[in-house]
């Protein structure tokens, strides 16, 4: 039988084991703490200050951050808590901090993990540019940001963002309703070599335009959303598995006007090749 385990204080059993005393960089961080959801660690911590020292050892080399864990709503003083020494983050999750997040809260740990190459910022609409200015400048490796429902993606924003982030792959701009055809031609001339995935749903200035620049420059291009762009049309195009059997991942669908449909179909099956068109 093994001898009993303590968490911590109190008089110890002769033959008990606590937990501290297990080797916290072999066996603690990697085996246990890595399998505590990031909102019983804040309640861990409170427990002495060696589990608060452990966990924040924990939190300090942590490669994905995602507020979910911690609940629906996370405070700001618990965020700036948890990622205050987080330096090695590839991938940020921050969307259940979308009412109160700033560039003030942001920018500092952008600051501190320029790795990063995942960022989903969906619907921070207190966010600026200053924001989006950071990260291109700051995380070169970016492949992945979704900044669907910010409102304040402006064309300025999306130009830096295609000047400074060369490993772009997955991009949701999904109701970023002030980008117009001019910006989203940019982004295609570009990045759009690298593109894989790409969303403008929901956004009435998306047009032709963007569509035929898009065409022309993503020949990658697996998943683009044009839902609800009302000036490119409304009657969809959808995808099937292509004939070798490839399993291509599940995406939402390309809408495209029903008169358009003879004009663009067949230039974007030509110049796109890795979409696995049909259409309705």
């Amino acid at each position: 039988m093994e001898p009993p385990m303590e968490l911590s204080g109190g008089e110890q059993e002769p033959g008990a084991v606590r937990l501290l005393d297990l080797p916290w960089e072999d066996v603690l961080l990697p085996h246990v703490l890595s399998r505590v959801p990031l909102r019983q660690l804040l309640r861990l911590q409170r427990v002495s200050r060696a589990f608060r020292a452990l966990v924040q050892l924990h939190l300090a080399g942590l490669r994905r951050f995602d507020a979910a864990q911690v609940g629906p709503q996370i405070p700001q003083a618990a965020l700036a808590w948890l990622l205050r020494d987080a330096e090695g983050l590839q991938e940020l999750a921050l969307a259940p901090c979308h009412e109160w997040l700033s560039d003030e809260d942001l920018v500092p740990v952008l600051a501190r993990n320029p790795q990063l190459r995942s960022v989903a910022l969906a619907g921070c609409g207190q966010l600026s540019r200053r924001a989006l200015g950071a990260l291109a400048e700051g995380c070169p490796r970016l492949q992945r940001l979704s900044l669907a429902h910010c409102d304040w993606v402006d064309g300025l924003a999306l130009r830096g963002l295609a000047d400074r982030c060369p490993a772009l792959e997955e991009l949701d701009l999904t109701a970023c309703r002030q980008l117009k055809d001019e910006a989203i031609v940019y982004l295609a001339q570009r990045r759009g070599a690298g593109l894989r995935s790409l969303s403008l749903a929901v956004n009435a200035n998306v047009g032709d335009v963007a569509v035929q620049e898009l065409a022309r420059n993503c020949p990658e291009l697996q998943h683009l959303d044009l839902t609800g762009c009302l000036r490119v049309g409304s009657d969809g195009v959808r995808s099937d598995p292509p004939a070798d059997g490839h399993n291509w991942t599940v995406w939402r669908g390309l809408t495209v006007n029903r008169r358009e449909t003879e004009l663009w179909g067949p230039r974007l099956r030509g110049q796109c090749p890795a979409l696995p068109w049909s259409f309705k």
